[in-house]
């Protein structure tokens, strides 16, 4: 067996391989950059290495770098994650050359899966339905245009090298295609350093659904399942779930052993994802395989019981798989939800920061048998840089059934608390609440159709209003009962706290009247209904549980100022409850007008300036590119909104600016 590991990788990906690997009494070794020195998978390691400066391409995806961390501590076998060089051939065959196993598939597999061209040949061959598309490489934009018109709008330009979402682009017409060619194969070479570009048919209304496939050295290969990974934003999955709420069982053993054959076909062994797209009649096409661990893998060790990290260490020790295709049964449901720094009311860009707070829910199983998992790789305290991928943390549940595992996890996201960066945990908690996800209605053009204008937040409907204005009234009346016990007032004070309140929140307001007793309290509406509340929550507590009626609901709740924040199932809202005279004379305060920004483009996000297309005096129109910026490891274009002309350029290519730094002012 393998006695001491490297994982040549960071963050939550380096923390799982560790936690497997020390369950099973092996050494490992972490490595990091300048910008990871004090980050977890440093900490959970039994070494560490340092190996170079923040940018990956002059640390993590160095070959070299790696392979002298390995010689200096030792290590016999290397885990490289996902990302980074997970799929390099060639650094998979600087390990084999230096008598290192690499716990992951053999070098020729990844030679021919790794690059897309290739592999979509190879499944050509071996009988493997494949989307039509455009296979050999492409020279330039013009060349891009040309391929992108025989094939028909539209298509999807990727790269050859790629992976994570990153090198690709929808296009629709041939400006898009001339621009997402640029632009993908600027993003690959910054992630991959390979610019390669091919360009395939966009099948529209696909859902993107994934076979787990697991091989051994001996020649037995097998497939454990599959997922559904369709709510997808900037072809980077969001959320994932297995098994997918729409095969059948028939259409999972065809697509299962169409993997098996894929892989069988380029000898492969180690665990490997083959991704395909499904139609809305169950027609299905290989996309790629992905010859290493998937970011979501945990939703299928959920319902297979398979350690997919232990499985690939002692696949690479030689050891036999010790069950067969018979034995893999699917049990319940999972459902993974990907928190990033990033925010989801700025249309998603990248955010970056200190994580002043960071309290996930408690893992384990629950009494009502659902089970929490949360894999991730910071810590409170923490940053969050602006150099690698913004994933957070993966957070799992699972339940006997969908609707169960749902509930699951929208209860757990309500428990997460995260402060100090823009975070997607609200939209998370959105999509959770929606009837369409709730149904199993998805395809990959999910979160455009459902969000076609960005994510602004929840608005509470009537029954979400009345009970975040009960639970407001209830922490109102908290904090004037605990005013009322301050020693050394006024004897002639009053100290008797009022009953009838008016609770504003969300645009609406509420005429309440709160009882209170020593078991429980209940706030009482201007129409009758009567909602008994109970909770553990003190002025001070961030979060607790509210039992209002029947119901529990785990909120945070923040006191600023006179206004009580609270935020549930993606809402955030500001409650006021106030006496009816001081609510009355607040309905006369005039609105604060916010400034006109319109005539000003800002940076929407901490990035480096890589281009500014249009220079003083230039008049631009509506979609027209005036800038990119360069956020982790994502290239994002910045377009015109409206007619004008440009007055002055504050920014230059190659400068790094804050969020809201002023980029360039219109006329």
């Amino acid at each position: 067996m393998i006695k001491k590991i490297l994982i040549a990788n960071r963050g939550e990906i380096a923390c799982r391989v560790i936690r497997t690997a020390k369950r099973m009494g092996i050494a490992t070794v972490a490595v990091y950059s300048d910008a990871d020195r004090d980050a977890l998978h440093v900490r959970m390691a039994d070494e560490a290495v340092h190996i170079g400066p923040a940018p990956s391409d002059q640390s993590y995806i160095v070959i070299d770098r790696i392979l002298d961390a390995v010689a200096k501590t030792g290590a016999d076998a290397v885990h490289p994650g996902y990302g980074f060089l997970s799929e390099n051939a060639l650094f998979a065959a600087a390990l084999e050359k230096a008598g290192i196993i690499f716990i992951g598939p053999p070098v020729r597999a990844i030679e021919a899966m790794g690059d897309k061209i290739t592999s979509k040949k190879i499944a050509a061959e071996a009988g493997v339905s494949t989307v039509p598309g455009h296979m050999d490489l492409i020279a330039d934009a013009d060349e891009a245009v040309k391929i992108s018109s025989s094939i028909g709008y539209p298509v999807m330009i990727k790269a050859s090298a790629g992976g994570g979402g990153k090198g690709m682009r929808i296009a629709w017409n041939d400006a898009e295609a001339r621009e997402g060619f640029q632009s993908s194969k600027n993003e690959a070479k910054s992630s991959f350093g390979d610019d390669r570009i091919f360009i395939e048919k966009f099948v529209t209304q696909p859902r993107h659904i994934e076979i787990q496939v697991l091989g051994d050295q001996h020649g037995t290969t097998l497939y454990l399942g599959e997922r559904e990974c369709s709510i997808q934003r900037r072809n980077q999955k969001v959320i994932e779930e297995a098994p997918s709420p729409f095969l059948d069982e028939q259409t999972r053993k065809a697509m299962g052993e169409q993997a098996v054959l894929l892989a069988k076909a380029v000898g492969y062994f180690s665990a490997g994802t083959v991704e395909f797209i499904v139609d809305g009649n169950r027609n299905f096409y290989v996309l790629e395989m992905n010859t290493r661990l998937q970011v979501e893998h945990p939703v299928t060790e959920l319902i297979t019981g398979v350690d997919l990290v232990e499985q690939m260490i002692r696949i690479a020790a030689g050891e036999k798989l010790a069950f067969r295709q018979d034995d893999v049964k699917l049990e319940g449901w999972a459902i993974e939800s990907r928190l990033y720094a990033e925010d989801p009311y700025r249309n998603f860009l990248p955010s970056i920061g200190r994580l002043s707070r960071y309290r996930p829910p408690v893992e384990g199983v629950k009494q009502d048998g659902t089970i929490v998992r949360n894999d991730t790789g910071v810590f409170e305290g923490g940053e969050i840089s602006m150099y690698y991928d913004p994933m957070v943390a993966k957070l799992c549940t699972w339940a006997k059934d969908r609707t169960a595992a749902i509930d699951a996890m929208a209860t757990a996201l309500d428990g997460f608390e995260v402060e100090g960066i823009g975070h997607n945990l609200p939209f998370l908690s959105a999509v959770m609440s929606q009837e369409r996800f709730r149904s199993g209605n998805l395809t990959t053009a999910y979160i455009a159709e459902e969000f076609p204008d960005g994510f602004s937040g929840v608005h509470p409907d009537a029954d979400a209003l009345r009970t975040l204005a009960v639970i407001a009234a209830f922490a109102h009346q908290m904090i004037r009962q605990r005013a009322l016990q301050i020693s050394g007032t006024l004897a002639t004070a009053r100290r008797v706290a009022a009953k009838d309140w008016i609770v504003a929140l969300a645009d609406a307001e509420e005429t309440v009247t709160i009882e209170t007793g020593s078991a429980e309290s209940a706030v009482v509406f201007a129409d009758g209904s009567r909602f008994a509340i109970s909770s553990d929550w003190l002025p001070g507590k961030r979060l607790a549980s509210f039992t209002i009626g029947d119901r529990v609901a785990e909120v945070k709740i923040d006191l600023i100022g006179s206004a009580i924040r609270l935020r549930w199932r993606g809402m955030d809202v500001r409650a006021r409850v106030r006496s009816p005279r001081i609510a009355q004379l607040a309905r006369l305060m005039p609105v604060k007008v916010p400034p006109d920004m319109s005539r000003m483009l800002l940076c929407p996000m901490p990035g480096v300036i890589t281009s500014v297309t249009v220079g003083v005096g230039d008049q631009v129109e509506p979609g027209q590119t005036l800038a990119t910026v360069e956020a982790m490891k994502m290239e994002n274009v910045l377009k015109a909104e409206r007619r004008g002309v440009v007055k002055r350029v504050t920014a230059v290519p190659g400068q790094s600016l804050a969020v809201d730094e002023l980029i360039m002012e219109f006329e």
